[in-house]
């Protein structure tokens, strides 16, 4: 197992859900802690808002992704990139990380009658969107270290 395999399970054993722990990822790799941000983040758990739809990987991916590019303030600007990268993660997300499960949302991930993450699926799709989420940042001309645009 991985530094980051091992750093999701002690998360998740913390009772964090899988948009938080990749907000938390995030911040570490910055040198920051932001308690507001990981538990807004709660609420795309289980598809948001806990009702099985898009995933909280994906969605907690997309909101990463605008921590980075997205305006914050009024002297900043998005990131002409933004968009590019967004499409790149749903693109990705939906024909590599998802494809065995016939969709996006929680309930094609995790079964229907499901109300809590399966660590096998859910893990991997952490680690694998996790390290798109780099790559994507990476490409654009991100540093994943540093939260502002390029």
């Amino acid at each position: 197992m991985n530094d980051i395999g091992f750093r999701l399970i002690q998360l998740a054993g913390k009772g964090y859900c899988c948009s938080q722990i990749l907000a938390i990822l995030a911040l570490e790799i910055q040198g920051r802690e932001n308690p507001d941000l990981v538990r807004a983040m709660a609420g795309l758990c289980m598809g948001a808002g806990n009702s099985g739809g898009v995933c909280g990987v994906f969605t907690g991916a997309v909101c990463l992704l605008a921590l980075y590019g997205a305006k914050g303030a009024d002297s900043e600007k998005e990131a002409d990139r933004l968009p590019l990268m967004y499409a790149e993660l749903s693109e990705w997300f939906e024909q590599s990380a998802c494809a065995s499960f016939g969709g996006t949302t929680c309930k094609d991930i995790i079964g229907e009658d499901s109300r809590q993450p399966n660590p096998e699926r859910c893990g991997r799709l952490l680690v694998d969107t996790w390290g798109r989420i780099l790559e994507i940042l990476v490409e654009n001309g991100f540093d994943p270290s540093i939260c502002m645009h390029p």
